[in-house]
């Protein structure tokens, strides 16, 4: 099984995710970020886009590596990964059936004020313009397709370790 943890940055994907992975037995995280830093780091450079998800080979190996990594240990894989396109978003997730992986999808979500409140005063990464970019497209994607896509957690009240067993309780149901 796949435990997806969506939403856009700021929300507690990351925080989240290694919080959920310590209570679901024979889990692991995958960050499908790593993919994209794989991508980007071909010399010379793939045609820069502005977003490594935008890169055609990018879908189709995050759902080979994932499932190759389940056939390989079993359990469960937790991927922290912002998708907010939503053909990507199909792709992914129909690449997966294909695979017959089961999907648990949740979007991490928070109220615009808490997220740019999180990214600004963000102490590992600091301030972030490319964070704070995706703020507006992230609005958009909940309010289009993403939320009747997922299941909703609202982390604006959250702290990461309520929100991980909120996502836990639910996969357990």
């Amino acid at each position: 099984m796949i435990v997806w943890l969506n939403g856009t940055h700021g929300a507690g994907k990351t925080t989240t995710s290694g919080l959920v992975q310590q209570l679901i037995p024979d889990s692991r995280v995958f960050d499908a970020e790593k993919v994209g830093e794989t991508l980007m780091d071909i010399k010379p450079g793939l045609p820069w886009t502005g977003n490594f998800q935008d890169w055609s080979p990018w879908r189709p190996l995050v759902v080979e590596t994932a499932r190759r990594v389940l056939d390989y240990t079993g359990g469960t894989l937790v991927m922290p990964m912002t998708v907010l396109v939503e053909q990507y978003w199909r792709e992914i997730s129909s690449g997966l059936a294909q695979y017959a992986i089961p999907v648990r999808h949740f979007v991490l979500h928070a109220d615009q004020e808490t997220l740019r409140g999180r990214i600004e005063g963000d102490t590992d990464l600091g301030p972030s313009p490319f964070r704070l970019a995706y703020l507006e497209p992230y609005v958009e994607a909940a309010r289009t397709w993403l939320h009747g896509e997922a299941e909703v957690v609202d982390t604006t009240h959250l702290t990461p370790a309520q929100a991980a067993l909120q996502i836990v309780e639910a996969v357990k149901s």
